[in-house]
């Protein structure tokens, strides 16, 4: 698989969106409370994945996958407030969170295959 398909990576261009994102935020809207929860859930998914490649076993690995698929929907949840505020256009919007859930999606899928295994050892 190349590299650019994997969750690290797109969990990590993500994160250097919603850093542009957040910069966007503050300067030009002048929104700093919900930019700042954006920023740290946001740059989040990414982190708990990085930190997942030096998991001791499969048990952490999962829990730091299902850390990142959590700070995932919560930067949903950001996004959506932001947009049904008016602080992101339709198209911004509609642009970022198609990666979130493109993101979302992979973690799902990882948490659940990974799952799978752990149980049909027991």
């Amino acid at each position: 698989m190349k590299e650019e398909n994997t969750a690290r990576f797109k969990s990590k261009a993500f994160a250097i969106r919603i850093v542009k994102l957040y910069k966007y935020l503050c300067d030009e809207k002048k929104e700093f409370v919900m930019a700042k929860q954006l920023l740290r859930c946001g740059t989040s998914v990414g982190a708990n994945l990085a930190e997942s490649e030096c998991a001791i076993t499969k048990k952490d690995f999962l829990s730091k996958v299902y850390i990142a698929l959590k700070e995932c929907a919560e930067t949903q949840y950001w996004l959506e407030l932001l947009y049904d505020t008016d602080y992101l256009s339709k198209e911004q919007y509609q642009s970022i969170l198609a990666d979130c859930l493109e993101i979302r999606k992979m973690l799902t899928a990882t948490t659940k295959t990974v799952s799978f295994t752990l149980n049909s050892k027991l």
